[in-house]
């Protein structure tokens, strides 16, 4: 946070009548700042490309209580880009930093904000909890389930928050449905089913060429194992292949299952079956563009579908999650919810606004300003996290299992008190990765 001296010369300056803008980094935008300044969360946002836009936005909607000290990324392109943008949003222009270890070791940083590929996820999150610093991370929280456990054992021995970027959890509406839901709202609830469409086109088959002088390349690759540079996979294309992402299961499934699960109120599943595919293009793309995925429960049920090459939506939405119950359905989405009978006729809805589009790998919303609010005021004055890791890593190891089920062509039996699969030693095999050495994450 600003130190007091910083403080204290700014209202000299200002009570000297002194231009504050000839004098310090502060403008006559952001002079208002000043006032309080001390109980301001200090972020660093780490890696710029995409939904760190939604990071910035949120922060500066939440400006009373928090400011943007460093921005982060191994491209210096991506780099200059989001410095224009962040002065020009915020009044005031954050310090850069090619390497987010540098901003780990400033005292102007209290909390990171982490929207870097996958692979860098947990590792990233586990260096700032050591440094002292809490985290808000985007989903996935971590690239593989043992990450998931090596997140939450850091938590836990460092004593900081991380908040996991969930932020359906921060939604008024979908709070209430929770509640809703519970006194019986369609009767006994039992069937959770979410859905993803998507028009992504194909990445091609990437060329290995020299790496661009923008990039940071080997700090990019950072926990990963060695490989050369391909055209085809910076700034984006990353999460179709194993070494990196996620596939869509992580990338998008887990905000949909998270929101199934959580309405239902259930923990981890018994047991996880997963059919998949590349079928529409035959490139470089490691996961599949069509997922159908069940978790099943003792007396409950969830399915996810995925449809990466063909964006026909259902229900009339690209992506949304229905409940089901003994009396009704529950459709809910990002943009509010519609109550049904048995018969399928309409009883009551509400919006807030259009259903989310799926080509907006961006997402800025008033979700995502109440889950930074969530987080902040966790940090400030104690307020219980809508997404700690512990809570947000249970639906995140749910679809990683769908993505070993997948991988090993196995029903996957699932021990309900760890996530970890039984009687099955090629599925544990996938539970974790191998890393570059020297980076591998440690507790």
């Amino acid at each position: 946070m600003l130190s007091r001296r910083s403080f204290n010369i700014q209202l000299a300056l200002a009570a000297t009548g002194t231009a504050v803008a000839a004098a310090s980094p502060f403008t006559a935008k952001s002079y208002a700042q000043i006032a309080g300044a001390n109980e301001r969360v200090n972020f660093a946002v780490c890696g710029l490309n995409g939904r760190a836009k939604a990071h910035l936005s949120s922060l500066q909607n939440n400006r009373a209580t928090a400011r943007i000290t460093y921005v982060c990324d191994v491209d210096s392109n991506i780099l200059t880009n989001y410095c224009s943008l962040a002065t020009k949003t915020l009044g005031y222009a954050p310090k850069s930093e090619d390497d987010f270890r540098r901003a780990l070791e400033s005292k102007d940083v209290d909390a990171i904000t982490i929207a870097t590929p996958d692979h860098w996820h947990a590792p990233m999150a586990i260096l700032a909890l050591k440094a002292g610093k809490h985290v808000y991370c985007e989903k996935p929280s971590s690239h593989n389930p043992r990450e998931g456990e090596l997140l939450i054992a850091a938590q836990r021995k460092y004593s900081k928050l991380v908040q996991v970027g969930d932020q359906q959890r921060s939604s008024d509406f979908t709070l209430k449905m929770v509640g809703m839901i519970q006194n019986g709202v369609i009767g006994r609830a039992y069937y959770g089913k979410s859905w993803y469409t998507n028009n992504r086109q194909s990445m091609g088959i990437g060329k290995v060429v020299p790496v661009p002088a923008s990039l940071n390349w080997d700090l990019w690759q950072g926990p990963a194992p060695r490989s050369e540079y391909k055209n085809n996979i910076h700034p984006y294309n990353w999460h179709w292949l194993f070494r990196y992402g996620t596939g869509e299961a992580l990338n998008n499934g887990t905000h949909e299952v998270d929101v199934a699960r959580w309405l239902l109120g259930l923990n981890y599943p018994q047991a996880v079956t997963a059919s998949a595919g590349r079928y529409a293009f035959k490139d470089d793309w490691q996961y599949y563009d069509t997922m159908v995925t069940s978790f099943e429960f003792p007396d409950h049920m969830i399915s996810w579908e995925c449809h990466d090459a063909n964006d026909m939506p259902m229900y009339g939405r690209e992506r949304g999650t229905t409940i089901h119950g003994t009396t009704g359905t529950v459709l809910i989405d990002r943009g509010g919810y519609e109550i049904y009978d048995l018969n399928g006729h309409k009883k009551d809805e509400y919006k807030v606004g259009q259903s989310s589009s799926s080509a907006d790998t961006i997402g800025a919303d008033t979700m995502t300003d109440a889950h930074f609010a969530n987080f902040i005021a966790g940090i400030r004055t104690g307020e219980k996290l809508n997404s700690p890791i512990e809570v947000a890593n249970v639906s995140v190891t749910m679809v990683q299992l769908s993505n070993i089920a997948w991988r090993t062509n196995s029903k996957l039996q699932v021990d309900t008190s760890t996530g970890h699969v039984t009687n099955n030693p090629d599925a544990m095999k996938l539970w974790g990765r191998d890393y570059q050495k020297g980076w591998e994450p440690t507790i």
